[in-house]
């Protein structure tokens, strides 16, 4: 009996994933929440707000590094509605632009982690190009609130 509850947990968690696999809006949406929830403590870090801690910052440069290859792809034709996704049509009627920003924030975002981010002097000279890039998605590819 305990086999077969172990399996048939393994099966539900499998189909979990097949199933966020075979959703770009969810997959996405999953993976933009994981990046804005790594960028809120760097942000903080800029403005005073937090103490500046450079495992926080490079978690958030990882987050984006690992982001970045996967994205482009979570946009396919069909993923244009539904899922409440906040992407505007606008995505697919410029998609080479659109995919040029993911390109632009992985060498910012190398640039980054190339550079020696040691306290908050550095990491306001070295992070806001990758925010730039956030925010250039951001203001001509999503809905705004």
């Amino acid at each position: 009996m305990r086999n077969i509850l172990v399996l048939a947990a393994i099966l539900l968690a499998s189909a979990t994933s097949l199933s966020a696999a075979n959703d770009p809006i969810a997959e996405r949406k999953e993976i933009l929440k994981g990046i804005g929830e790594a960028t809120k403590p760097v942000v903080g870090m800029m403005r005073g707000e937090v103490p500046f801690d450079r495992a926080k910052v490079n978690a958030a440069l990882t987050s984006y590094a690992n982001a970045v290859p996967k994205l482009p792809a979570l946009f396919p034709d069909d993923s244009k509605t539904g899922g409440k996704t906040e992407a505007l049509p606008r995505i697919w009627d410029e998609k080479a632009k659109f995919e040029a920003l993911f390109t632009k924030l992985g060498e910012d975002v190398k640039i980054a982690q190339a550079e020696a981010i040691t306290d908050v002097a550095s990491l306001k000279a070295a992070f806001p190009k990758v925010l730039k890039d956030c925010k250039a998605c951001h203001d001509d590819y999503r809905e705004k609130k």
